[in-house]
C-alpha cells in the first residue's frame, strides 16, 4: 500500500489500545467513543429566574483531519482527504421544583476537501464522512443544528427527559467521533429505586444522524434524507415501506436494565422494538475475578436475538437490500436460506485481563446463518467484543475474532499524558453472501493514540490509524475481481478543546 513506511512506523509506535480513555476537565469527561459525562452540573434553585442565572454553559472546539488511501484507485474509489473545524455550545439550567432544561448547538465547517469530482455515485469523500453534510449531488455542506433540546424532570431516583437528546445503550449511541452527535427525539425515563438496579424506558420518535441537518425516520433508508447510516438496511426504502402499508416514520420502544446485586457480576438486558419491522433482545453478563494482588480477569458473554416483525418481507434478509421485498424465490439466493426473513442472532464472548495501566482482551462473535442484524442507530451489536473502527461485522454467518490491548503510559509513570491503543480483527464473511454486497473477508489493524499536555489544559490531541486488508469484491456469485478495490489505509488526526 502507499505510505506503507508511515503505516509501519505508526503501528510500531503504538503497541497498545483502549476504548476507555477519557478527556477530563473540571466539569466534563469525554470518553473514547465521545460520549460526554457532565461531572459538574447546576443544582436546585429557588425561582424560575435562578434557573437561568445559575445555568452552566459548556463549550467545545474541535478540529478533525482525515486521509483515505485506497490500495487501488478506480473511477469510483479515489484517494481523498478532508479537514473540518467545528464545535458545540451546551447550556444547562438549574432545577426548579425538579424541572430543568438542556440546549445544545453543534456545528462544523469544511476547511479543506480535495474531492474535486463530486457525484453521488462516487466514493471520494469517505475520509470525512459524517464530519460534514453531503448533498444529493455528492458535494459537501456545513452543519449547524440544535442536536440537543430537552426538558428534564427529577424526583428522587427518577429522571425524565423529553425532547432531542443523546441515548447510549448497546444498540443506540451518541457516537460523535466525527463532529456532531447522533441524537434522537424521545421521551426517556430512568429509575434506580430498586437496590443495585438501573432501569430505563424510552419512546423514540425520530433520529438525526451525525452528518444530517434534520431529524428523520429511525428505520427508512434514503441516501442523504433518511437513515443512511453504514449499518442501515438499504431495502427498507420509503417506497417499499409505504407499499407494504407500514409507517415510514415508526416509533421505537427501548427498555434497558442493569443489575449488580451479586458482587463482581454485572448483568445487562436490552430490548429495542420497532413495530412493523423488527424486535431485538440482548442479554449480557460480565464477571470480574481477582487473580492476585495485581491481575484481574473478566469473562463476558452477550447474546442478541433479532425477531422479524415485517422488515424481512419489505426489504429482505440482507442489509444490502438486494431482495427488495420479493415474496417468491427459489433455491438459496445470495446465500440466504430465507431471503424474506429478518430473524437472526449473535453469540459473543470475551476475556479481559487487567493489571494497572495494562489491559488485554480477546473476543469472538458468531452471527447466525439467518439474516443480517439491523442496527443503524450507532450502537454496535458487537461493540466491545470484536468490532473495530468503521467496520460492520454483524452480517449473517460472519465469524469474527479480535485481540485488543491498552496501555496508559501516564498511569504507568512513563510518559505524562499519553495513552495508546490498538486492536486486530479477523472477519470471516460467508462468501456465498459476498456478491451483491459490499462485504468480503478482511483483517483490520487499528491504532489510537491520545496525548495531553499540562501546559495546554483541557486540550487533547488524538491520532487514529487503520489498515484494512480485504478480499476483492465478487463480480458474480462465484467469481472475485482480479483487482483489489476494497483494501485501504485510513488516517485521522483530531484536536479537542473544552472551555
Amino acid at each position: 500500500m502507499k505510505l506503507v513506511n508511515l503505516s509501519i512506523a505508526a503501528a510500531a509506535a503504538c503497541m497498545f489500545a483502549t476504548s476507555a480513555h477519557a478527556l477530563k476537565s473540571g466539569d466534563r469527561n469525554v470518553k473514547g467513543n465521545y460520549q460526554v459525562e457532565y461531572t459538574k452540573v447546576p443544582g436546585n434553585v429557588n425561582s424560575l429566574a435562578e434557573m437561568f442565572t445559575e445555568a452552566e454553559l459548556y463549550g467545545r472546539l474541535r478540529s478533525n483531519a482525515f486521509l483515505w488511501e485506497w490500495e487501488n484507485e478506480s473511477s469510483a474509489v479515489q484517494d481523498n482527504d478532508m479537514w473540518g473545524l467545528g464545535g458545540s455550545l451546551v447550556a444547562k439550567t438549574g432545577f426548579y421544583n425538579g424541572f430543568g432544561a438542556t440546549v445544545g448547538f453543534y456545528g462544523t465547517t469544511q476547511v479543506l476537501d480535495d474531492n474535486t469530482i463530486p457525484g453521488s455515485t462516487t466514493n471520494f469523500g469517505k475520509a470525512g464522512k459524517d464530519t460534514y453534510r453531503t448533498r444529493v449531488d455528492g458535494t459537501e455542506a456545513n452543519i449547524g443544528v440544535f442536536a440537543e433540546a430537552f426538558l428534564e424532570y427529577k424526583a428522587g431516583k427518577t429522571d425524565v427527559k423529553v425532547g432531542r437528546q443523546g441515548i447510549d445503550s448497546m444498540m443506540l449511541a451518541t457516537n460523535d467521533t466525527k463532529m456532531v452527535p447522533n441524537t434522537f427525539e424521545a421521551v426517556v425515563v430512568e429509575n434506580s429505586d430498586i437496590a443495585n438496579t438501573k432501569l430505563r424506558a424510552g419512546y423514540i420518535m425520530s433520529q438525526k444522524l451525525r452528518d444530517h441537518q434534520t431529524f428523520h425516520s429511525i428505520i427508512a433508508f434514503e441516501k442523504y434524507n433518511e437513515n443512511d447510516d453504514s449499518g442501515a438496511h438499504k431495502g427498507l426504502t420509503p417506497d417499499l415501506i409505504s407499499a407494504a402499508g407500514e409507517d415510514v416514520n415508526p416509533e421505537m420502544i427501548l427498555v434497558t436494565a442493569q443489575n449488580t446485586s451479586i458482587p463482581n457480576l454485572k448483568l445487562n438486558g436490552e430490548y429495542v422494538g420497532v413495530s412493523g419491522f423488527v424486535n431485538t433482545a440482548i442479554a449480557e453478563a460480565n464477571y470480574k475475578i481477582k487473580l492476585n494482588d495485581a491481575w484481574t480477569l473478566t469473562p463476558g458473554v452477550r447474546y442478541l436475538h433479532q425477531m422479524d416483525d415485517g422488515a424481512g418481507a419489505i426489504g429482505g434478509a440482507s442489509l444490502s437490500g438486494v431482495f427488495k421485498g420479493n415474496t417468491t424465490y427459489t433455491g438459496l439466493p445470495f446465500g440466504y436460506t430465507n431471503p424474506n426473513s429478518a430473524d437472526g442472532s449473535i453469540i459473543m464472548a470475551r476475556l479481559v485481563a487487567a493489571n494497572g495501566p495494562l489491559e488485554l482482551s480477546a473476543g469472538y462473535s458468531k452471527v447466525s446463518d439467518d439474516a443480517d442484524i439491523i442496527a443503524p442507530w450507532r450502537g454496535f451489536p458487537t461493540g466491545g467484543y470484536t468490532r473495530s473502527m468503521a467496520q460492520v461485522d454483524w452480517i449473517a454467518n460472519t465469524k469474527n475474532w479480535a485481540v485488543k490491548a491498552v496501555y496508559d503510559f501516564d498511569k504507568a509513570g512513563v510518559v505524562s499524558g499519553l495513552k495508546v491503543a490498538a486492536d486486530y480483527e479477523n472477519m470471516n464473511f460467508d462468501d456465498a453472501k459476498a456478491w451483491k454486497s459490499t462485504f468480503t473477508d478482511r483483517t483490520i489493524f487499528h491504532v489510537d493514540a491520545w496525548q495531553t499536555f499540562k501546559a495546554l489544559p483541557n486540550t487533547e490531541f488524538k491520532f487514529r490509524f487503520a489498515t484494512i486488508d480485504a478480499e476483492p469484491a465478487y463480480t458474480s456469485a462465484t467469481v472475485q475481481s482480479s483487482i483489489d478495490n476494497n483494501s485501504y489505509n485510513e488516517y485521522r488526526f483530531e484536536i479537542n478543546y473544552l472551555f
